[in-house]
């Protein structure tokens, strides 16, 4: 069988994906009978976009998940501790809310010179990266058979990494030189139908146009696929009828990244194994146990995530947040909730993976 682990962007909520990938961990190591054992060496292919594309990396590179937690935990105020003011600097803040450097110097510090075909990956990766000068997504895997390898693997880890984080208005976007002296301007991976990445892995996994060629089947082809907290949206309509051009232009990519999202849990649902089809979709299709695309399913999937609204929020033991610290945690940038996102993800990692989850 072969492994995918699929990583969701989400900013600062990257570090509640580490609380799951942590029992993850434990309970392979367990199941393995070995207790050094590291994800690199049990996933086949680990993909992730934006905060997930950091993980994603960490991880293929040899890195144990807690030292990636360690990571975050000292990399989330340096990144989103100081929004740039308008009054101090217009003309930065014109180009985004916060300053890259940082994040740039903190990768080059964990991923130093590695490059796309560096040895130093220990398992199949694929970076996520929006081109956003040709409006195409960029799936950028080591996979030595990959059509563009040969002008892709010479690029810099950290800044494919880079590039793949970098969210319009947050951050600046990334130059990069693709290959026969092309530059290309890239932006993050989850402003495209791959914030969740999960249904683009399994394209790359599968279609022949890709290097994998993977076979489907559920004893054959398994994708675990982790969220950094999501919730339902509802806006109060008569503030929706008001809206005008600047309030629509700010909406937009939260309406298309919540439909790509639903978009790609859906078919991966409707792709799988009943059993593991238990997330409900909406209330009108449910969670999709008595529906199945083929009449043997594609593959095994496994999709894990935490409902950050108060009701699941109390039952995971943190029944004391107000609606504004719910409302905080929702959002990309808030270093301030690192730890306490971290501790989400553990308690919903502890309710949710199960050994029988990993063949």
């Amino acid at each position: 069988m072969k492994k995918i682990l699929a990583l969701d962007g989400g900013g600062i909520r990257g570090v509640l994906t580490l609380g799951y990938l942590e029992k993850i961990e434990e309970t392979i190591q367990k199941k393995e009978n070995n207790p050094n054992l590291k994800l690199c060496e049990y996933f086949d292919l680990i993909g992730g976009t934006s905060t997930g594309a950091i993980i994603a990396a960490g991880l293929s590179i040899g890195m144990k998940t807690s030292e990636i937690k360690d990571l975050y935990l000292h990399l989330g105020d340096k990144i989103f501790g100081k929004k740039r003011s308008f009054f101090k600097n217009p003309f930065k803040w014109y180009k985004a809310d916060y300053d890259y450097k940082p994040l740039e110097e903190e990768l080059k510090k964990v991923f130093k010179n590695y490059t796309l075909g560096s040895d130093e990956i220990k398992t199949s990766l694929c970076i996520i990266t929006k081109r956003i000068d040709t409006l195409s997504t960029w799936p950028l895997t080591n996979h030595p058979n990959a059509k563009y390898y040969d002008q892709n693997k010479g690029i810099l880890l950290h800044k494919l990494i880079r590039a793949s984080t970098a969210a319009p208005t947050y951050f600046q976007p990334q130059k990069i030189n693709v290959g026969a002296n092309e530059l290309g301007t890239f932006i993050d991976g989850g402003v495209s139908l791959a914030n969740n990445p999960a249904l683009q892995l399994f394209l790359l996994a599968t279609l022949k146009g890709f290097p994998f060629k993977w076979e489907t089947g559920v004893d054959k082809l398994a994708i675990y696929s982790l969220g950094t907290g999501t919730f339902t949206k509802r806006y109060n309509y008569e503030k929706m009828l008001k809206k005008g051009k600047l309030g629509w232009a700010k909406l937009m990519p939260e309406i298309f990244m919540e439909d790509a999202n639903y978009l790609n849990q859906t078919l991966l649902q409707y792709m799988s194994q009943p059993p593991s089809t238990s997330k409900q979709i909406d209330r009108e299709i449910g969670d999709l146990r008595n529906d199945n695309l083929t009449s043997n399913p594609l593959l095994h999937y496994i999709r894990y995530n935490v409902l950050l609204d108060e009701n699941e929020l109390n039952d995971l033991g943190f029944a004391n947040l107000t609606a504004n610290q719910i409302d905080s945690l929702r959002e990309m940038s808030e270093s301030k909730n690192k730890e306490l996102l971290y501790e989400i993800g553990a308690k919903a990692a502890e309710r949710d993976v199960v050994a029988s989850d990993f063949r």
